[in-house]
């Protein structure tokens, strides 16, 4: 075998062009253990990274304003400001937050047990008053403060901070406990392997990580139907409904780094699912640099997929949706009036075209459009795409098909939540070509629902838009959304935005 590079053997596109098996794509359906296992974890879950950055926000808040209120007392409100006596304040709270941060004292282990952590705050708090105290000595600027009020505040928001941290200990405690705040796993690959795996997580103090079953297509001796107190629910195939059904965080590959076609086999059918892939690596011979590895506690783990767009991305693509969507009714509602006023003298019928669609997670949702079609002859299931010159498309629908302005009221889906402003545009459920759905003509398409839909996207700016009347075309439309999946930033997000207007005075595939 060849020398295996774990920053690159596991790529998307190798996993793409391996040559194996990749009915993953394909789902079948889960015997009623799984269901009901899986109908436990409906309910999504608070992510821990989300939890310490929002506790940074609040810490940093904390310290500012504890300082605020000392300095207040004791120089009054109204009176004289100094205002290097605020500014000061400020850039200590904020140094203390990042040397917590460095400190690794926003960890969930560290979270949970603070009064083991006393001395390392303590230290931290101490540590910040001492580069300040430093910093104001090398400037010369140590006599225009108060040691009385920086005093005060040492006290003062140590006491505020270390009580917040008790709070914060009890509540992710209670979060723990109630499965409100943890990553959901699955283990991939039974037998021993996955007991020693398991074991291996279970011993890890405060660990936020709960296992819910075991997927494995072997039926031998070597992979029993319970491992570790675990039952195997299932194979890998089924998986895929699992994972999404249950809201699943991580799949966990119990398998050995050299069974290299193996894993290859079964990422082929898991990397369609918006969820993060780890190779256990704490039995691998092989070793690599410390820095290929993420841990779950003291657990080596291979990062091979991430999920896309999460976290502290998530919330900021959230943002720019929310705001530009709303620019984006105010600027088109006169555009938007005028086209429903047009589609009512045009003719009989509502003026919105509602229409079934795939959404993140494959997950059902329903997308806005003005209605371009005779109420009669239209085809909520899209099977037969619309054709140039299609006499089932009204004059009005012609004009508003080929401008795209039949799209505007998906700045309400963005608004909303069910679409984000850019991304893979959404098929409908049957979307078909030459009988085929796409999915049975794209191998890994459903990829494309690891993010959110758009209103927009890479494929469209690049000329992949309109009729999909040929298997290349939906082929090509899908390698640009994972293309964009895979690059994903918010400068790349704006690009598209800006372009969009632009490219879409190409109307040629547009009918």
């Amino acid at each position: 075998m060849n020398e295996i590079d774990p920053a690159h053997r596991f790529s998307s596109e190798a996993v793409r062009q391996f040559d194996g098996p990749a009915d993953g794509d394909k789902p079948g359906g889960m015997n009623d253990v799984a269901r009901q296992v899986a109908s436990q974890y409906r309910r999504d879950t608070m992510s821990p990274i989300m939890v310490s950055g929002v506790l940074r926000m609040v810490e940093f808040a904390v310290l500012l304003v504890s300082g605020l209120c000392v300095y207040f007392y004791y120089v009054g409100f109204f009176n004289y400001l100094a205002w290097q006596y605020p500014l000061t304040i400020a850039a200590a709270s904020f140094l203390a937050v990042v040397l917590l941060d460095v400190t690794d004292c926003y960890q969930v282990v560290s979270l949970m047990r603070p009064i083991t952590n006393f001395g390392r705050i303590l230290l931290v708090w101490a540590g910040t008053f001492a580069l300040m105290a430093l910093t104001a000595f090398t400037m010369k600027m140590s006599q225009d403060y108060s040691r009385l009020l920086f005093g005060t505040w040492f006290v003062v928001a140590f006491v505020c901070l270390f009580g917040l941290r008790l709070m914060m200990s009890k509540l992710i405690r209670r979060w723990a406990r109630d499965g409100s705040m943890e990553r959901r796993a699955v283990i991939v690959g039974g037998g021993k392997a996955a007991e020693v795996l398991i074991r291996s997580v279970e011993k890890q103090p405060y660990n936020d990580i709960r296992i819910c079953g075991i997927f494995d297509d072997r039926n031998d001796k070597r992979s029993p139907a319970l491992v570790a107190g675990y039952p195997k629910l299932g194979t890998i195939s089924e998986l895929i409904e699992f994972a999404r059904i249950a809201r699943i965080d991580m799949l966990i590959v119990s398998l050995p780094l050299t069974a290299e076609s193996r894993v290859l086999q079964l990422l082929k059918k898991l990397w369609v699912l918006p969820v993060d892939i780890r190779l256990s690596a704490h039995s691998n011979a092989l070793q690599f640099r410390p820095r290929a590895y993420s841990y779950i506690g003291s657990v080596p783990m291979l990062d091979i997929f991430d999920k896309p767009i999460n976290d502290w991305d998530s919330v900021a693509k959230r943002a720019f949706d929310i705001i530009f969507s709303v620019i984006g009714i105010v600027a088109f509602s006169p555009v938007m009036l005028a086209t429903a006023i047009a589609i009512k003298l045009d003719s009989k019928g509502p003026v919105l075209f509602k229409q079934k669609r795939h959404g993140f997670n494959n997950e059902i949702i329903e997308v806005y459009k003005f209605r371009s079609m005779y109420t009669d002859l239209s085809d909520p299931t899209a099977k037969q795409t619309v054709t140039k010159n299609d006499p089932r498309v009204t004059r009005v629908g012609r004009f508003i098909r080929k401008t795209s302005i039949d799209e505007l009221p998906q700045f309400f889906n963005s608004l909303l939540g069910s679409l984000s402003l850019i991304g893979p545009r959404p098929h409908a459920i049957a979307a078909q070509s030459h009988n085929l759905l796409y999915n049975e003509v794209v191998d890994g398409y459903f990829a494309r629902h690891k993010v959110k839909p758009g209103v927009t996207g890479w494929a469209q700016i690049n000329g992949w838009r309109g009729e999909m009347d040929t298997n290349e075309k939906i082929r090509m439309r899908t390698e640009y959304d994972l293309y964009y999946i895979e690059n994903w930033s918010l400068l790349f997000d704006l690009r598209i935005l800006f372009l969009t207007p632009i490219r879409l005075l190409n109307t040629e595939n547009a009918y």
